[in-house]
């Protein structure tokens, strides 16, 4: 069974799109995002840049393995903004991604079909801008050894071509370690064959 271990998401901050529909300014933004927390701090940041506009609607997708999203309408009626705009992050098949709209109304309603166009479009739009790219789904293991086995230890990741995420060489040794999805249970399975080596996962 081939295992599924790549993602696509954002490279970087999207540049700024407006989106015109009878004077309504709709002002689309993506970001790369790995927690709710960031999502808090873009949307937070883009609330003061555009002081006074009226509607800051959003969605986004998280996680590789096991997704989590919300859509959010902030006040148009409801899933006319939050859903239109997660279904394009759905339709470009990405995650760890935010879109935020902004919207200056402009004096004449859109309606609920109006509405749903616009903040498809323009989160179609946002996305347009950026760069999308493909990632790998990695697992982090951290192993555990005294100093005298360090040779085998780094022998093996360097054979491996393993990425080190971290080091702690205090007391003994710990290593953390990333590896591409496919090939956890092989790299699980020589370390854990090692003698006065230990390995886990980290979640």
């Amino acid at each position: 069974m081939k295992t599924h271990d790549t993602y696509k998401t954002i490279a970087r901050p999207s540049t700024e799109i407006l989106f015109k529909e009878k004077n309504s300014k709709f002002f689309g933004y993506a970001f790369p995002v790995v927690t709710e927390e960031e999502t808090k701090h873009y949307i937070e940041k883009l609330r003061k840049r555009h002081y006074g506009a009226v509607h800051f609607c959003y969605a986004f997708q998280l996680g590789t393995e096991s997704i989590y999203f919300r859509a959010n309408d902030d006040g148009e009626p409801s899933n006319t903004a939050g859903m239109p705009i997660y279904g394009q992050i759905q339709s470009f098949g990405l995650t760890n991604v935010l879109i935020v709209i902004v919207r200056f109304f402009g004096g004449v309603k859109l309606g609920v079909g109006g509405l749903i166009s616009a903040y498809r479009t323009t989160a179609q739009l946002a996305l347009l801008e950026a760069e999308i790219i493909e990632k790998t789904i990695d697992i982090h293991y951290q192993i555990s050894f005294d100093y005298k086995n360090m040779n085998k230890v780094m022998r093996i990741i360097k054979e491996k071509n393993l990425e080190i995420i971290s080091q702690d060489m205090t007391e003994s040794c710990k290593i953390v370690i990333a590896t591409r999805k496919k090939n956890a249970e092989i790299i699980f399975d020589i370390f854990s064959s090692l003698f006065e080596i230990e390995i886990k996962k980290i979640l």
